[in-house]
């Protein structure tokens, strides 16, 4: 059975965005996704959502996106090289116009322009703002299934990690029920959680011992530098790995309080994700 919300989702192939895809589908809403590859949207995204081209970056292309369309989650990067975009205030006008009552944003790690324009609107916006996905651990399966270890600095770091499911859920609820409108949502996993938790978790899931190798901060920054990361995003994790600020340790209770329901493990996610770690 349908319901009558009918949601445009960006940044729908990405790591939340096909979760609140999957949440909304769930909950018997009509799902529109918002993408500047159709093909690839089309083969990877579940049947029944309908496809649509569009680009953040060219607010204009929205317009038939935004159709009939009563909630709209926004990502706030865009373009080829993911920058913050700048066209928050012609997006807002165009959703208004265009009749939609709820807007989610996903907070990207900074407030961007983007998100300043939803704000300062009479729309029903709502800000999630996750701390390090789970799926973030998705980066050591390839060293942890050739060599049973995870090579990391700062191995006393401590994280709330969220599943990014429980992601998706906060935002199907924001945009399908009443009461969520101009909050911002921290969003976490039920636990503080050390390297070694997860570390050990992921050795419980794959069935299989996994060594925790920890590196100096100078041997992370050369790793890193020879992946390809920029100077700048090297800085970031130096940062946050060496002084993890509160919020990304700190457990907010916002996923059970919205959704009615606790937020999932680290210990679910890692066996739901198994196989990728197993050699």
């Amino acid at each position: 059975m349908t319901n009558t919300h009918k949601v445009l989702v960006t940044g729908a192939t990405g790591t939340v965005g096909r979760q609140v895809v999957a949440e909304l589908l769930a909950r018997g809403s009509t799902v529109r996704a918002l993408t500047r590859d159709t093909a690839r949207a089309k083969a990877s995204l579940p049947e029944g959502v309908e496809v649509v081209q569009g680009d953040l970056t060219e607010p204009e292309s929205l317009i038939p996106a935004l159709e009939g369309v009563t909630g709209l989650h926004l990502i706030t990067f865009g373009g080829e090289y993911m920058a913050p975009l700048e066209t928050g205030p012609r997006i807002v006008e165009l959703a208004r116009t265009a009749g939609v009552r709820r807007v989610t944003v996903l907070h990207g790690g900074e407030r961007t322009p983007l998100q300043g324009a939803v704000e300062a609107s009479d729309l029903d916006w709502t800000v999630l703002m996750p701390v390090e996905f789970m799926a973030n651990a998705l980066e050591w399966a390839e060293s942890v299934r050739t060599g049973d270890a995870v090579h990391e600095p700062f191995t006393e770091r401590l994280s709330a990690m969220v599943h990014e499911a429980d992601i998706g859920a906060v935002a199907a609820v924001a945009l399908c029920e009443h009461g969520h409108g101009r909050k911002s949502y921290p969003i976490t996993g039920p636990e503080v959680l050390t390297l070694q938790d997860k570390v050990d978790a992921l050795a419980a899931a794959r069935g299989k011992a996994v060594a925790l190798v920890e590196l100096t901060p100078g041997q992370a920054v050369e790793r890193w530098r020879a992946a390809g990361l920029p100077q700048d995003a090297i800085d970031f994790l130096i940062h946050v790995y060496g002084n993890t600020p509160p919020e990304g340790r700190t457990v907010s209770g916002t996923v059970e309080k919205v959704t009615g329901r606790p937020a999932r493990t680290f210990a679910r996610w890692a066996a739901e994700h198994a196989d990728a770690f197993r050699g």
